[in-house]
Order: structure tokens, then sequence, then C-alpha cells
């Protein structure tokens, strides 16, 4: 009897395809916020992400989720700032997120004995399937006390490796920290 009032009354679908597409929402927003950023401390995959933004947009059909507005993405000692954030994902998997700003920034603690990895671009690429970072434009990254400048830096992080290049106006320029000796 409760059954057929809730299905013949005229709010009933209203409410169920709310319903839904607020289950759908969450279920997207939570599959892209739980999504590893990038390597860093074991223990950054086992906190939680925290991300501010003046506006979300998700477009299910696309795969892809739109933080716009001051973004601020937090998880352990991660932390990405950028003006604008875009998460794409196929098949429930983020597949890349790319931060765009003026500029935008990355900073992380890869490892415990490591100083901070701090980089930033007008547009930071995550891979993650890669486990690469692409900073584009004005591109900066700073390990263990050496900087790399250029218009373009990939970084593997689980290689450690990085490939830089200039554009015309700008050569790529390297500051490399002296060997430490050991007496």
């Amino acid at each position: 009897m409760l059954s057929d009032t809730l299905t013949s009354s005229p709010v009933a679908p209203r409410r169920s395809s709310r319903l839904v597409a607020t289950f759908t929402w969450l279920c997207c927003l939570l599959l892209c916020v739980t999504a590893p950023v990038a390597v860093g401390l074991p223990e950054d995959a086992d906190q939680p992400i925290h991300i501010r933004a003046e506006q979300a947009e998700i477009d299910q059909n696309a795969e892809l989720v739109i933080y716009r507005g001051t973004v601020e993405v937090d998880q352990g000692s991660l932390r990405v700032t950028a003006d604008e954030m875009r998460v794409e994902y196929r098949d429930q998997k983020v597949i890349r997120i790319t931060a765009l700003g003026s500029p935008a920034r990355y900073k992380q603690q890869v490892a415990a004995d490591q100083e901070q990895v701090e980089a930033d671009a007008s547009t930071i690429v995550y891979h993650t399937q890669q486990e690469r970072l692409d900073l584009k434009g004005n591109a900066f990254l700073r390990q263990e006390g050496n900087e790399i400048t250029g218009d373009f830096i990939q970084y593997d992080i689980v290689a450690g490796k990085v490939d830089a290049k200039a554009n015309e106006a700008d050569p790529v320029r390297m500051i490399l920290q002296p060997a430490t000796r050991t007496e």
C-alpha cells in the first residue's frame, strides 16, 4: 500500500531521479577525491583528501570533474593549488589530473629522508598510470636543493628522472648542489 502511494505520487519520480543523480554525483566525487594524486610518503595514501574550490562541475558523459576558483588539494604531505583543476577518469579510474594557474603549484614529501619536491608551472599535468608530472609554461622544479627551470619539464616520479626543454627565448637553467663529502 505504501509503495503504491509512493509510485503513484507525482513527487516520487522527481525525488527518485534526484536521489539517483545525487548518489551518482557523490560516487563520482568520491572516485575523484580518493584517487592518489602523486606518489609520496607511504602514509600519504592513507590520509583523507581535502579539496576546496569555489565551484565543482561534474560531467558524467565526458568522465570529467572540473574544480574552479582557488582550488586547493591536500593529502598528507601533498599540496596542490591552482585556479582550475580537471580530473579525467575512465572506467572509474582517474587517468589524468590537470592543474591550471598563474602559476599552479605542487608540493610533496616523496621520502621521509628527503626535502619536499616543489614544482610550479602554468599547467601541471599528473598522469596517474605513468606516475609522471608534466610542467608546462614557466616550469620550475626543486628537489633536494637542486633546481631546474624551462618551458617544459617532465618529471618521472618513480624513476626520479627529469627531462627539460626550453623555448626560443629562455634556455633550460639548472642549479645543482655539490655532493656532500663523507670523511
